[in-house]
């Protein structure tokens, strides 16, 4: 009998490349890459080797200053590197200059999140919105590389036919993104009467906020006692999830579940999920969830409130810390939480450790309109 034969799949040797810009404050700029590497494992992508470097001012054709793209195309060359993926978002002339100085494909911060949203998304809405923001990137990207669209051949990891004909390719873009946009706006209008039959019912609307993987859908579950997927995962969940909140056996209202954000969400993505996160609007609380053990958590509370601040929405916020069991008492007296009020300090590790969460969610009353 004849041995099976055995296929072996290799990925392409990829470099990460983690950039402390000048616009980027984060205190704790370890904490920072540390994201950037893990957004890269919820992609199901590996890579070889890492590169992290600080530039102080951003160059209009590459990024990065002509002094860090020699170091990067020294450290290409020496370890026969076949695409490099860059922390930060750059525009379709920087990745095109440095793709043909490198001689290799180079992906950004926006495509490595639009990929990860693609993949999670699970609902017919949460895939259209997707969809259509992956369109709108790969548009902006097709003039210098010529992708071709129907078979998606851009994505990270993957070899491309080379250069097609980018008419028929920018033709295919539009006529998709105009039935896509003509779907959203029938999932929208179906959104708003579901909406409608909420807000007669005048019940009390509560929404989780928050910075991706700061603990929502496992909070949300401890709340409900539902089985919302929660994982220790950058954008585990994308779909909006509703459930009733039911405390000592009486409806306090329904409580939601929403996307997380991050530093830098693609702007594509915001503009696609309008739909969905003008549900905050008609939200009578917001619960703003914050990983308290992360470094940079003041930076995430910071990247919530911009994000609701682009979608002009204005309500009652309280601050939830969560994953204090992570902290020893010593290191809780250096957090500065006085500032964010009202607040609870919690651990969504079990019903008692979110007791105080919910002792403050039994007294709490809708504001007047």
């Amino acid at each position: 009998m004849k041995p099976e034969s055995t296929t072996t799949i290799t990925h392409p040797r990829t470099l990460l490349v983690g950039i402390h810009a000048p616009y980027n404050h984060t205190k704790d700029i370890q904490s920072y890459y540390d994201e950037f590497i893990n957004l890269v494992l919820s992609n199901g992508l590996e890579y070889d080797a890492t590169f992290f470097t600080k530039i102080r001012t951003v160059d209009p054709a590459y990024f990065l200053t002509k002094g860090k793209v020699e170091e990067l195309k020294e450290i290409c060359d020496r370890d026969n590197i076949e695409e490099v993926i860059i922390s930060e978002p750059i525009s379709a002339q920087q990745e095109r200059n440095l793709s043909e100085l490198l001689h290799l494909r180079v992906f950004d911060r926006t495509q490595l999140i639009l990929e990860i949203f693609e993949k999670g998304a699970q609902s017919a809405e949460g895939k259209t919105q997707v969809e259509l923001a992956l369109f709108e990137h790969r548009k902006s990207r097709l003039a210098g590389r010529g992708i071709h669209m129907s078979q998606q051949s851009g994505r990270i990891g993957t070899r491309g036919p080379g250069e097609t004909q980018k008419e028929k390719d920018l033709q295919h873009i539009e006529h998709r993104m105009i039935k896509l946009r003509r779907d959203l706006e029938q999932l929208e209008r179906t959104r708003e009467t579901q909406r409608k039959r909420r807000l007669e019912t005048k019940i009390p609307q509560i929404s989780l906020v928050g910075y991706t993987n700061a603990g929502k859908s496992t909070i949300l579950n401890l709340l409900t006692k539902s089985d919302v997927l929660a994982e220790n995962r950058l954008f585990a969940t994308l779909d909006t999830t509703t459930r009733a909140l039911i405390i000592d056996g009486k409806k306090k209202g329904l409580i939601s579940d929403t996307v997380g954000f991050i530093q830098q969400l693609p702007h594509h993505l915001i503009e696609a999920f309008k739909s969905t996160l003008t549900e905050l609007k008609y939200a009578h609380l917001l619960l703003q969830v914050v990983d308290i053990s992360d470094p940079n958590w003041p930076a995430h509370i910071q990247v919530v409130l911009e994000v609701l601040k682009e979608l002009d929405i204005d309500k009652p916020m309280f601050y939830v810390f969560n994953k204090a069991d992570r902290l020893g008492e010593g290191e809780l007296v250096g957090y500065k939480i006085a500032r964010y009020e009202p607040q609870v300090l919690v651990s969504a590790l079990s019903k008692e450790g979110i007791a105080p969460l919910v002792e403050f969610l039994r007294e709490w009353t809708p504001e007047e309109d």
